[in-house]
């Protein structure tokens, strides 16, 4: 019994999810659909990018995610099958896939253009009910090189690396949870940072000093704090709080972080 993963930025309220859901199981009654999220905000590549790297590999060997966040739905951008070494991943050609896909290790990717895995009628803004979800469905029940040509120009979205001058660590927000904890692209292990040391994270013009703790519960409530999170970023937290909303942080904002 293979495990389908759906990720969409949908939401919950209108006919899309169910309606993938009704397609996948008509053609394949034999497989378990779990929902990852349908609350990635709209049109947000990213961060569903990042939402399926950080959990994609906690799903049995040869699971199938399908992510679909899809602004250019009905446009040129291709579909495409992805083969990694555990797992397959199908969705819009557009980067949402490949953070995760290339983590696991890229075999092969195919576009989906075999009509024989798709609905018969496909309409041009809905090709998560018409050309994923039937995609994924069909995984084991016809071969791979079966969906299409190979891709090798795929479009890649990649985790961004922080880097180090003069003392100065110039880093990113990855993410941020609905905490408002905020997620930089500093792991454990990549700088002299560890628990006990005391850090300054200039936030636009504005230089935070922060203690490096092992969880929230560390310092008092309404206290910010910096630990390592359970993905292995140095996350930038406030006990009882939202780190983000009180400093005016989100994704994709750069920030330095002196030791």
């Amino acid at each position: 019994m293979r495990v389908i993963t759906l990720l969409t930025d949908f939401g919950n309220g209108d006919y899309f999810v169910a309606s993938m859901k009704g397609v996948i199981l008509g053609i394949n009654p034999n497989v378990t659909i779990i929902d990852i999220t349908h609350d990635v905000p709209s049109f947000n590549i990213r961060k569903a990018a990042f939402i399926l790297w950080a959990t994609y590999r906690y799903f049995p060997r040869g699971s199938v995610h399908v992510a679909v966040v899809d602004p250019g739905v009905g446009t040129s951008r291709r579909a495409i099958a992805v083969m990694s070494r555990n797992y397959y991943f199908i969705g819009p050609d557009n980067g949402v896939l490949t953070m995760a896909a290339e983590d696991d290790g890229v075999l092969e990717v195919r576009e989906i253009s075999n009509r024989g895995v798709m609905l018969s009628d496909v309409s041009s803004t809905f090709h998560g009910r018409d050309v994923f979800a039937p995609a994924a469905a069909y995984l084991g029940l016809i071969d791979f090189k079966d969906y299409g040509p190979l891709v090798s120009d795929y479009v890649k979205l990649t985790m961004p690396k922080p880097v180090e001058r003069n003392g100065v660590i110039e880093a990113q927000v990855v993410y941020v949870d609905k905490f408002g904890n905020v997620y930089t692209s500093v792991r454990r292990g990549m700088f002299n940072i560890n628990y006990g040391d005391y850090i300054t994270v200039n936030v636009k013009g504005r230089g935070i000093r922060l203690g490096v703790n092992r969880s929230y519960g560390y310092v008092n409530k309404g206290e910010a704090l910096a630990l390592f999170n359970s993905m292995g970023f140095l996350e930038l937290a406030i006990n009882g709080g939202s780190f983000s909303s009180e400093y005016g942080l989100s994704e994709g904002d750069v920030i330095q972080i002196v030791r």
